[in-house]
């Protein structure tokens, strides 16, 4: 291929209905055929980035190498196609209308009136294109947020619309809706898809591609019926109906030929059949478990799944890893205390402190962390979890009774976790915290360098604050060795107690990197010594 390609995937009805995950799984069909693929999303939200958001609001923030804050569907995107994702692939309304006031304050307009159209449609589309030319993709899908008829989604569909005029024969529109069931009448209805493509329509541009998400099994009457009413082929009409996991899906997208037929109406002759092995491996595994463990997953957002998604994802690569089945409890810290914590996790064969900001919940996991290394339990403390375990020990074990972070006591006399120095300075929130990959260093014959089995690692990261070195010989002294260091600023990046069974607190997050044909080392780690610690 010569030119890139451009798919939109829109949706209707109602949002959730899963148009990363049905971008992703043709991304990974393409994929799968040889084809360069990438995916970015558009979210119609007035923030730069999702940085500043509650995780109640949109659930995981989630971080590219290069350090970009983004949408957690970027994520899916990373896990399904195993190639890294960055800046350009995420962009908001709010970055647009960011960039077009810079420039209207630069003069880059020289003086003319500054409107929706043409300059705010014209830097969606110079978006949409920029990935087309930073790296030359054979396809480029594009992920729109929100729902057709939203107002905050219109100039994203206009900017379509013009894209289809523009770039004429190489685009395309896959539009996801839902077709309900009715339990009353036992009826699938179509109207809602119907009156969804009408919207679209109206907006000036009409669907190549539908995928219909369905309870369901879709007769062939309703495809007849929904091609009729929405001016699509009958076999561009396509099921997507609910399964067990996310990553059965391409295998469902395949069943359905939508890789087939994305390439059809392109008028591409398939380089070859998608090599699906490695991934129908991983599902076996999946499916197929020999094991069984409980985690505890401590966190103050447990009532929201979304907010550790990359976690819970990690936690499903690994387990097939290790051909396990992990059953997660989520326990909100705010409800671990002295007298609650034994009973909350007394069924816990392995414990994650989940990462965080703030105060809420910061006693609850700190007695987490006690209790895992009292009772010798698998431990894996991510971020703030990490944290926790510092100031755990420090007040447990160095006797520092008053030790805690900055965070959370600006006039703790053992600030055992400080701001980083180049954070003392920074006064706004978006987009300043340390984030994105950086180098590590690894104590050979430690359990991290046992899990990735090298000495220079990279992570990504999202924080403020770090271990205080100057604490840093008394914890080895009393037993807790800092194993990975950043080989540059001697930030300490890794802790774990090697006299535990396994006990490993990282300040990076390395739920980020896991994918489903690379499980991240740690998480396999750390399965596996819950595993073999179970069958002692």
């Amino acid at each position: 291929m010569t030119t890139t390609k451009y798919i939109f995937v829109t949706g209707g009805v109602t949002s959730s209905l899963g148009k990363g995950i049905i971008s992703a799984s043709l991304a990974k069909l393409l994929q799968a055929r040889g084809y360069s693929v990438t995916i970015q999303k558009l979210d119609p939200y007035i923030n730069v980035d999702p940085g500043t958001l509650n995780p109640y609001e949109h659930g995981e923030c989630y971080v590219t190498e290069d350090g970009a804050e983004t949408d957690l569907d970027l994520g899916h995107y990373e896990r399904f196609l195993n190639v890294h994702t960055s800046q350009a692939n995420n962009v908001t309304t709010g970055r647009i209308y960011q960039d077009v006031i810079t420039k209207e304050r630069r003069g880059d307009y020289l003086g003319k009136t500054v409107q929706i159209i043409p300059h705010i449609t014209d830097e969606i589309k110079r978006r949409i294109k920029i990935l087309g030319t930073l790296r030359k993709y054979d396809f480029v899908i594009t992920e729109i947020g929100g729902t057709v008829g939203d107002i905050e989604s219109l100039p994203y569909i206009e900017a379509v619309r013009q894209l289809r005029w523009e770039l004429k024969n190489q685009t395309l529109v896959i539009h996801l809706t839902l077709v309900p069931y009715l339990a009353a009448t036992g009826e699938l209805k179509t109207k809602p898809t119907q009156h969804s493509v009408k919207t679209l329509q109206e907006e000036g541009v009409q669907p190549d591609i539908l995928v219909l998400r369905t309870e369901h099994p879709i007769s062939d009457e309703i495809r007849t019926k929904v091609a009729n009413f929405c001016n699509v082929q009958k076999e561009d009409v396509i099921e997507s109906h609910d399964v067990k996991t996310i990553y059965e899906v391409p295998i469902e997208m395949q069943k359905e030929k939508l890789d087939e037929i994305v390439l059809r109406q392109f008028g591409i002759e398939p380089k070859k059949s998608p090599d699906l092995i490695p991934w129908k491996s991983f599902l076996n595994k999946l499916n197929n478990p020999k094991h069984e463990v409980n985690i505890a997953l401590v966190g103050k957002y447990v009532e929201l799944k979304d907010a550790y998604k990359s976690i819970n994802e990690a936690f499903i690569h690994a387990g097939a890893e290790n051909e396990t089945k992990i059953n997660i409890s989520y326990i909100h810290s705010e409800n671990v205390s002295e007298e609650t914590c034994a009973e909350l996790l007394k069924s816990a064969e392995g414990i994650i402190v989940a990462p965080g900001f703030g105060h809420r919940g910061i006693n609850g996991k700190i007695l987490a962390v006690k209790y895992a290394r009292e009772n010798n339990i698998p431990f894996l403390g991510i971020c703030l979890g990490m944290q926790c375990a510092v100031i755990e020990f420090a007040r447990n074990v160095l006797n520092l009774e008053d030790a805690n972070s900055l965070e959370m006591d600006r006039k703790c006399k053992n600030p055992v976790i400080n701001l980083m120095e180049e954070q003392k300075m920074i006064t706004e929130k978006g987009g300043t915290m340390r984030l994105g990959a950086y180098p590590c260093k690894l104590v050979k014959g430690s359990n991290a360098y046992n899990a990735y089995k090298t000495i220079e690692i990279s992570e990504r990261h999202r924080h403020r604050y770090e271990f205080n070195n100057s604490y840093l010989d008394m914890f080895s002294e009393a037993g807790m060795i800092a194993s990975g260091i950043n080989p540059e600023t001697q930030l300490v990046e890794i802790i774990e107690i090697p006299s535990h069974k396994w006990f490993i607190g990282v300040q990076f997050h390395p739920e980020y990197k896991s994918t489903v044909l690379a499980p991240h080392p740690l998480f396999v780690s750390f399965i596996k010594a819950v595993v073999n610690n179970n069958n002692r």
